[in-house]
C-alpha cells in the first residue's frame, strides 16, 4: 500500500473515528493505560505523539506533564488532526501543539523531546524503519518510546474473520508480505529487530487482551465501515446483495463468538517500551 493509499483512507475514516471515538477508547483501554505508565512522562516534560488519531493517548499525558510541559501531537492525516483538534479543545487542554507531521520525517531538531507515544501507527506506515529511526533522533537521552501494534492475526479475529472474507470474494487484494497493515508488525521478535536496528537499546515488550464487544451484526458492519481502513472502504462500495451474502457468512463465521446474539471478539495488543 502506497503512502499516498494510506493517507487517502485516513482522511474517509476520519469522520467515522471521530464518530465512534468513545467506543474504540473504552476497548483499547488497557492498551492506553499500559503506554502510559510505561511511558511514565512527568511534569515538565515534552511528549510527542505520532499517528494520534484523534489523540486521546497524548491528551492523558498532557495533564501530567502539566503547564511547564508540552504535548505535540500529530498526525499526516489533516482531516485526523482536525479530529484531535476539537477533541483537545473539547477536553480544555492549553498545552498541547497538534501538528500535520510524517512520523517517516519527523520536523523536530534532534534531543527534542522527553517521550514519544505511538498506538496503532507505525505497522499502518510504509517505511516504519525509518519512522523509529527519526523517533530515535528526537528522543532525549533517557527518553522512553511506548508504542503499541496489533499481536498475531490467530489472535485478532476481530480483523481476520471480515477481512478474511472480503479477500476470499475478491473485494480486497490478499495483502503482500511487508506491506503496511494491522499485522506488519505482529512478530515480537521481528519487531524487537526493528526497534534494535533504529538505535534502541532497551526493549520490553508485552501482550495486552482487549475484547470488541458488538450488539449484532448491524453494529460490527456499521463500526467496520466507518473505522476499518481499507475493509471499510470496500464495505462502503459494495452493492446490496453482496452486502447481504457477507452478512450471512459472518453470521456463521461468529457463531462461536456470540452470546444471546450478542457478539465478543478476542483481539491482542503488542506493546513495547523502548529507550
Amino acid at each position: 500500500m502506497s503512502t499516498r493509499s494510506i493517507y487517502e483512507m485516513a482522511e474517509a475514516i476520519a469522520p467515522g473515528w471521530e464518530h465512534w471515538r468513545a467506543r474504540i477508547e473504552d476497548i483499547v483501554s488497557p492498551v492506553r493505560a499500559w503506554m502510559l505508565a510505561e511511558l511514565a512522562a512527568r511534569p515538565g516534560d515534552t511528549v510527542l505523539e505520532l499517528a494520534a488519531g484523534a489523540g486521546d493517548t497524548g491528551f492523558e499525558t498532557a495533564a501530567v506533564v502539566g503547564e511547564r510541559g508540552r504535548l505535540i501531537s500529530t498526525d499526516f492525516s489533516p482531516a485526523m488532526l482536525d479530529v484531535a483538534r476539537r477533541r483537545g479543545a473539547e477536553l480544555g487542554l492549553r498545552n498541547v501543539d497538534c501538528r500535520l507531521m510524517d512520523a517517516e520525517r519527523i520536523e523536530l531538531d534532534a534531543d527534542a523531546v522527553d517521550g514519544v507515544l505511538c498506538r496503532f501507527g507505525y505497522m499502518l506506515m510504509p517505511d516504519p524503519a525509518a519512522a523509529l529511526a527519526e523517533t530515535r533522533r528526537v528522543l532525549r537521552r533517557g527518553g522512553r518510546l511506548a508504542l503499541a501494534v496489533w499481536g498475531p492475526p490467530e489472535r485478532n479475529p476481530w480483523i481476520t474473520i471480515g477481512f478474511g472474507l472480503l479477500v476470499e470474494h475478491g473485494h480486497l487484494p490478499p495483502p503482500d508480505p511487508g506491506d503496511p497493515g494491522p499485522f506488519a508488525m505482529a512478530d515480537e521478535e521481528g519487531t524487537r529487530a526493528l526497534l534494535a536496528d533504529a538505535g534502541f537499546r532497551s526493549v520490553r515488550t508485552e501482550e495486552i487482551p482487549v475484547r470488541f464487544a458488538f450488539r449484532d451484526l448491524d453494529d460490527y458492519t456499521t463500526f467496520s465501515t466507518d473505522t476499518g481502513g481499507p475493509a471499510a472502504l470496500a464495505l462502503r462500495g459494495m452493492p446490496e446483495h453482496e452486502r447481504e451474502a457477507l452478512r450471512a457468512q459472518l453470521r456463521a463465521a461468529f457463531a462461536p463468538f456470540e452470546t444471546g446474539g450478542r457478539y465478543e471478539l478476542p483481539g491482542v495488543a503488542l506493546a513495547a517500551v523502548a529507550s
